[in-house]
């Protein structure tokens, strides 16, 4: 198979729901568990500038969706996606939670964790209180089995011995998260009460079929694009995966394809080929249409890095910086900021892209002032930082 640049372009907006205008009426829970199947999984992130990590990328495709939706498909049984390590710590489909757990994530199985878990029985008792008294938080988990904290003592990456405990059993699988209090905190459960009954709680797949799966579920995902990109929607290691995408091509599972310009790529037999593409959309950060940023700069020219991770003085376009689509090109990008007590969503900078069409401002602008109703602000209100700035407020 032989693609352009822009088929390519094309398929990989399709691929993630970002190819069409938005349908103009409130979003059902239908239309809210369609679109998690489809991207597969949700990032999870602390990063509340805006909105939690994981509500934005359903608003970038469906609009002003009830929030309250998604808690209900992640939180209530019987749950349509579950949260596990899959790209970072994810909201997961349910039957790939056991494909996920199948991968040799070492750092969760190391002699000094297995002595974490059996010292003084605390594993088992820590599940035996979950089971008794959960779901729980880690400083609810604490207070039961009368843990103190110590500075500096028993910690793993900061995290004080029952913290620690707890995420090494969520890692191995053997207990899961049921939901997030208020302050985002994970409330444990054991595994059997968090995933679906029809779902296995014993991690016993082969390895090839585990990431043979994950590979498909990623090139579904992608629609169009490389090993690499493939491996990294779930993390995989990049060997194994490109031992898996063989199989797969021989199988006629996966079809490599020749874009021009670009090389070898991967293509889902099922991937939508639109000739146009119409959408408009803010993305997250953290959002699966930007997850490979090699990706992003290669298929759509568009550099990209976040600036929370930057120093100050470093930044070039602000601190919490969102991509911006228009059709088929990444067009501008903006610092956002929700100011929660005056009720105003800050534009903090706005920069437009070389070759943005005269458009970009008034699209912007209407983005912007979705995005506001969402979130509850009664007003946007811009800085006047970046060249797209003076249009935009303008526009606005």
């Amino acid at each position: 198979m032989k693609l352009t640049q822009d088929a390519a372009r094309r398929m990989a907006l399709a691929a993630q729901g970002l190819h069409r205008p938005r349908i103009e009426r409130p979003s059902s829970s239908r239309a809210v568990a369609t679109g998690l199947r489809r991207l597969q999984l949700l990032q999870i992130d602390s990063v509340n500038v805006l909105s939690r990590a994981h509500y934005m990328p359903l608003f970038s495709r469906l609009g002003a969706y009830d929030r309250a939706q998604l808690d209900r498909l992640t939180w209530k049984a019987p749950r349509k996606a579950v949260e596990f390590w899959a790209h970072e710590a994810s909201y997961i489909a349910p039957e790939h939670f056991t494909h996920l757990l199948a991968l040799p994530r070492r750092w969760f199985f190391t002699p000094e964790n297995d002595e974490r878990l059996t010292a003084g029985g605390l594993g088992q008792r820590v599940i035996g209180l979950l089971h008794d008294d959960g779901p729980l938080t880690a400083r609810q988990v604490a207070d039961r089995l009368g843990h103190v904290p110590k500075s500096g003592a028993g910690t793993w990456w900061s995290w004080s011995q029952t913290k620690t405990v707890l995420e090494v059993l969520f890692g191995r699988g053997l207990i899961g998260v049921a939901g997030r209090n208020a302050q985002f905190e994970r409330c444990y459960a054991p595994i059997e009460k968090v995933l679906p009954a029809d779902v296995s709680t014993v991690a016993n797949p082969d390895l090839d079929d585990a990431v043979d799966t994950l590979m498909m579920a990623g090139a579904d995902a992608h629609g169009v694009g490389t090993v690499r990109c493939l491996a990294d929607y779930f993390r995989l290691p990049i060997k194994t995966a490109t031992q898996s995408a063989a199989r797969l091509v021989a199988q006629g599972r996966l079809i490599e394809a020749e874009v021009s310009g670009w090389g070898t790529h991967l293509v889902h037999p099922d991937a939508a080929r639109p000739r146009k593409a119409e959408g408009r959309a803010l993305l997250s950060p953290f959002d699966s249409m930007v997850f490979e940023r090699a990706r992003l700069e290669r298929m759509f020219g568009f550099y990209y890095r976040i600036g929370i991770y930057t120093p100050k003085e470093q930044r070039t376009h602000g601190y919490y910086v969102l991509p911006f689509l228009l059709r088929d090109r990444f067009v501008a990008r903006v610092d956002l900021k929700l100011d929660r007590a005056a009720g105003k969503l800050l534009v903090k900078e706005a920069h437009a892209e070389p070759g943005a069409p005269d458009d970009t401002a008034h699209e912007l602008a209407a983005e912007l002032h979705l995005m506001a109703t969402w979130m509850g602000a009664d007003d946007v209100l811009i800085d006047h930082v970046g060249d797209l700035a003076p249009a935009l407020s303008r526009a606005l």
